[in-house]
C-alpha cells in the first residue's frame, strides 16, 4: 500500500506521517528531507531540486513497494502534477493508494506553527509565513481522508489508520 500525506507547510504532515508509517511497519519517505540532502551535498537550490526530490521519492518508494513494504510519503503535494506521480506509482506497483490530506483550518495557529518551528533538517530551513500562504497550491480533487491538525494528533492518527485499514480489502 502507498499512503500519501499532502498539505502545506506547518499543518502537521510530519508528525502524523512519521507515527502512521511507525504503526504500520511502513518505509517513511519525507520528500523534505532528500531535498535538504541534495542541497547538503551540493546541489544548488537554484536547480529543481523539489522536482528531483519527488522523483527520488518515487523511485525508493517504488522499490519498496515492488517489495511489498507499504510506503508512507510525506510531501506537500501542492499541485496535480505531483499527485499524478503517486497515482501512476501505485497503478504501476498495482498496490492501493490512499491520500491523506492535513490542513489546519485555524489560520492563526496554523501561523504561529509556521513561525515557531525550528529547522530539523540540515540546510532545509522552514518557509515563512508570506511564502506559506503564497505558496501555490491546487485544491484536491481525487478521493481522500482530509483531517485537521487543530484535534488531539492521537484521534487523528486512529482516524488514518482506520482509513487506511477499511480501505486495504
Amino acid at each position: 500500500m502507498l499512503v500519501v500525506f499532502g498539505g502545506l507547510p506547518g499543518v502537521g504532515k510530519t508528525v502524523l506521517s512519521r507515527a502512521v508509517a511507525q504503526e504500520l511497519g511502513a518505509t517513511w519517505l519525507r520528500v523534505d528531507a532528500i531535498e535538504a540532502a541534495m542541497w547538503r551535498w551540493g546541489i544548488d537550490r537554484a536547480q529543481p531540486t523539489g522536482i528531483a526530490a519527488y522523483a527520488v521519492a518515487h523511485a525508493v518508494a517504488d522499490g519498496n513497494l515492488r517489495l511489498g513494504v507499504p510506503v508512507v510519503v510525506d510531501a506537500v503535494n501542492p499541485v496535480e502534477a505531483a499527485r499524478a506521480g503517486w497515482r501512476e506509482l501505485a497503478s504501476a506497483a498495482s498496490v492501493p493508494l490512499r491520500v491523506v490530506e492535513v490542513v489546519c483550518s485555524d489560520a492563526t495557529e496554523h501561523r504561529r506553527r509556521v513561525q515557531q518551528r525550528t529547522p530539523d533538517l540540515v540546510l532545509g530551513g522552514n518557509p515563512t509565513w508570506d511564502e506559506v500562504i503564497a505558496r501555490e497550491y491546487e485544491p484536491w480533487t481525487e478521493p481522500r481522508l482530509t483531517v485537521d491538525t487543530t484535534v488531539d494528533s492521537t484521534a487523528l492518527i486512529a482516524k488514518i489508520l482506520a482509513y487506511v485499514q477499511r480501505s486495504k480489502a
